[in-house]
């Protein structure tokens, strides 16, 4: 028998099924790109995500006959809903957490829920990028789909309930509506009323890993799992399901999530004061694993990769495609092993903490004739982890330490990135062995509810394990400090310019 976890993202889904030991027996990964009707918007096709889901289901079902899947579970990006019947039929797009729409409710709700008290009960600060000010934004522009709609569930609670369970929302992923009382572990009225919104329009919450229901007959049919029931789990949020999955359960540890976002999610088990964490806009959210807390340090690493090879690699995708090599191991030859010349300020797309910076734009200075198209990718994977470097600072001055990253997704097959980091944030990390650490976190899940595991945390104990480590370079430790004061001077100083040169780009596209 195997455990199958699920983890669907912002731009693309993969499917993992796993031995009790965490052994990988398949998988599979389908990607998909973001909707964009006009600037400033970021959807998702939700019926073509569920289509992409179904397929790395089938994929690694068919992969693993003789191991058939006997449970699962999914996690999933936070903050975006998709909107469903009763019936479970799609009604409509899921908008993604940087889509600027939303944004003129903040300062309103601000107003009456002040952010210290926001905090206490939420545990995250008032922002654009959270559930709350999207629903808001679809009951007063598009209220026919407001009031048409049974349930607004998390992608891995929309998933689940496709599959066939009951529609529910895990508490790590109620946290990113900021609609849910940290404590008291369910909705809050008192937020709800501040907002106006309906509690009956999100599902019932629920601790991670929490059995949640079966596979349907007709979709186990569809999707080949099997005519023995397949239990469903409730998931998590994707960067907590991360940390389990590389084994950060204790304090002094952190997940170091290098996918679509860049997350370091430090653990810990008693939430700080909210005057130490206010200020530097750091947020606690329940972890997937019980009697855990998290923080968020994030920005848009692996998107930011994503758009220098839609940009400047149309000769290596080419290459890539003919030879079957991946993409990124092709890019990564040209990337520099000494430091970059150019300085890049990651403002692509919405920030992190903690600012959140929604009307700014991406930089890149030091730009010359002969500058290299592999310098330019470096300072990206530099800038990056700058950004980082200042969360760490801010939780640092919270009282929150990190002791060790754990380095699990996509970019910590680099092992250049990888060193960047290390030498950037002066901490050692730890690649862990299996980097789908999302699809990890979730068949622990799916273990840990159905028997095989007696806890989350034995599961993560059970199943994974650490693979090749990377140390600071005193050396380049000593020039990244340096380079990084530099680095912390550009936002102040282009502050001004790039909030004008964003409003003027609103009002020419309106």
């Amino acid at each position: 028998m195997s455990l199958l976890g699920v983890d669907v993202g912002t731009t693309g889904c993969k499917a993992c099924a796993f031995r009790e030991d965490g052994r990988l027996l398949a998988s599979a990964y389908r990607e998909y790109d973001i909707v964009r009707k006009k600037p400033g918007e970021a959807e998702l096709n939700a019926q073509e995500v569920w289509e992409n889901v179904k397929e790395v289901i089938q994929s690694t079902a068919a992969a693993c006959v003789h191991d058939p899947v006997s449970a699962l579970a999914v996690s999933s990006l936070g903050e975006a809903v998709v909107p469903v019947s009763q019936d479970r039929a799609i009604l409509g797009n899921s908008i993604l957490n940087f889509d600027e729409r939303g944004a003129e409710y903040v300062p309103q709700f601000t107003r009456v829920c002040p952010p210290d008290r926001l905090y206490r009960i939420n545990g995250n600060t008032p922002g654009n990028h959270y559930t709350l000010t999207k629903l808001l934004w679809l009951r007063d522009h598009q209220p026919d789909l407001y009031e048409r709609t049974y349930k607004f569930l998390h992608w891995a609670g929309f998933v689940s309930f496709m599959l066939g369970a009951d529609p529910v929302v895990d508490y790590s992923l109620a946290n990113r509506t900021l609609l849910f009382d940290l404590e008291q572990k369910t909705w809050s009225n008192e937020l709800f009323d501040i907002a106006g919104l309906d509690v009956e329009k999100l599902p019932p919450t629920v601790p991670s890993g929490t059995l949640i229901g079966e596979v349907s007959p007709k979709i186990a049919a569809e999707l080949g799992l099997g005519n023995k029931p397949v239990a469903v789990v409730s998931g998590a949020h994707d960067q907590c399901a991360n940390a389990l999955g590389c084994g950060v359960v204790e304090e002094g540890s952190a997940m170091f999530g290098m996918g679509t976002y860049f997350c370091i999610a430090p653990v810990y088990h008693s939430r700080p004061e909210p005057a130490k964490m206010l200020p530097y806009g750091l947020n606690t959210e329940h972890h997937a694993a019980p009697n855990c807390f998290v923080t968020f340090l994030y920005n848009h690493g692996g998107s930011l990769l994503k758009w220098f090879r839609e940009t400047f690699a149309h000769d290596a995708q080419s290459l890539a495609s003919q030879t079957g090599v991946n993409v990124y191991d092709l890019l990564m030859r040209e990337v520099s092993s000494q430091p970059s010349s150019v300085l890049v300020l990651p403002h692509f797309a919405p920030t992190g903490p903690p600012e959140f910076v929604a009307d700014s734009s991406g930089v890149i200075l030091g730009l010359k004739l002969e500058t290299p198209s592999g310098d330019i990718m470096r300072g990206i994977m530099e800038g990056v982890v700058f950004y980082l470097r200042e969360c760490v600072d801010a939780a640092a001055a919270a009282g929150i330490q990190i002791h060790e990253l754990r380095a699990v997704g996509g970019g910590s097959k680099s092992d250049a990135w990888l060193q960047i980091a290390a030498d950037i944030l002066n901490c050692p990390l730890v690649r862990m062995e299996v980097p789908e650490a999302g699809a990890l976190g979730s068949a622990i899940l799916a273990g840990s509810a159905t028997g095989i595991f007696v806890s989350a945390p034995d599961g993560s104990r059970a199943m994974t394990r650490k693979g090749h480590p990377f140390e600071p370079n005193p050396s380049l430790v000593e020039f990244y400090r340096t380079r990084y004061d530099q680095y912390r001077q550009i936002w102040p100083l282009l502050k001004p310019l790039l909030h004008e040169l964003h409003r003027t780009i609103h009002e020419t596209s309106d």
